[in-house]
């Protein structure tokens, strides 16, 4: 099994996680309010706007007149990529919320950006012991279920310009086993579905599904996490067949907005 890649820290800093998923909304999606920001982050105002006034001093953020935060220059967020993420975010987080709903596990969409996956969205569900947040983080894509399933969706060809061996040249223990990933590649497209037991951090397992435009391509990955200690094996068909029927009826909201 692959050496987890991610452990949270033994001990976290609130503050710092706030102001860090907020910049990271700003990036991604463009804007928000206070309000709007302390609902994201489940703070009260107060706190929210504390974390705003930090990142505008630091230039992270800026203030319209309209009273809506936005990146500042530190981010330098390209425009068409808030379009795509906000896009899909909106439409996905409703599904989101009926998945976490329904299973009561912690459900993300991710996006893949070359070698990377990315959480645009996370909906954590109400148990004690859960998967936290992890929007706005960004893992290697071989080491996610999304990532995996998009990875899955590339030709030969393509998936050797993705590792392409000048790449990693000073990372070259970063670059997967390309004939081991094929071969796990051409399973998941079997199944339709990818598995993560601790790939990606210890003591959590993940199933996901894709997420396909009208074409048939796959354009991201609707993911369930939760502690290992509560995943049961003789579940999984059952959990793979809720985040299908998501994915299902996310897309068909894509193609109505077209």
């Amino acid at each position: 099994m692959d050496k987890p890649l991610k452990t949270p820290p033994p001990y976290p800093i609130a503050s710092v996680d706030h102001a860090l998923r907020a910049a990271t909304i700003l990036q991604m999606e463009g804007g928000a309010t206070v309000s709007q920001l302390a609902e994201r982050l489940g703070v009260a105002r107060s706190t929210a706007h504390r974390v705003l006034a930090m990142l505008v001093y630091r230039d992270f953020a800026v203030q319209g007149e309209d009273r809506v935060y936005r990146a500042g220059p530190v981010l330098e967020l390209a425009a068409h990529s808030q379009s795509l993420v906000s896009r899909l975010r909106a439409a996905a987080l409703p599904h989101l919320h009926r998945v976490v709903d329904l299973l009561d596990e912690t459900t993300s969409l991710l996006v893949r950006t070359g070698d990377t996956a990315r959480f645009i969205a996370s909906v954590e569900c109400r148990q004690t012991l859960r998967v936290g947040s992890r929007e706005g983080m960004v893992f290697p894509a071989h080491r996610t279920t999304a990532g995996l399933l998009l990875l899955a969706d590339l030709s030969d060809e393509q998936l050797e310009e993705v590792y392409a061996e000048d790449r990693y040249r000073d990372r070259p223990a970063d670059r997967p086993d390309l004939a081991r990933l094929r071969t796990e590649l051409r399973r998941l497209r079997r199944n339709g579905f990818a598995v993560n037991r601790e790939r990606s951090e210890r003591g959590l397992v993940a199933v996901g599904v894709p997420v396909r435009d009208t074409d048939g391509a796959a354009l991201a990955g609707l993911s369930l996490s939760m502690p290992s200690v509560r995943y049961d094996p003789h579940r999984l068909q059952s959990l793979v067949t809720a985040l299908d029927t998501a994915a299902q009826a996310l897309e068909r909201d894509l193609a109505e907005q077209g």
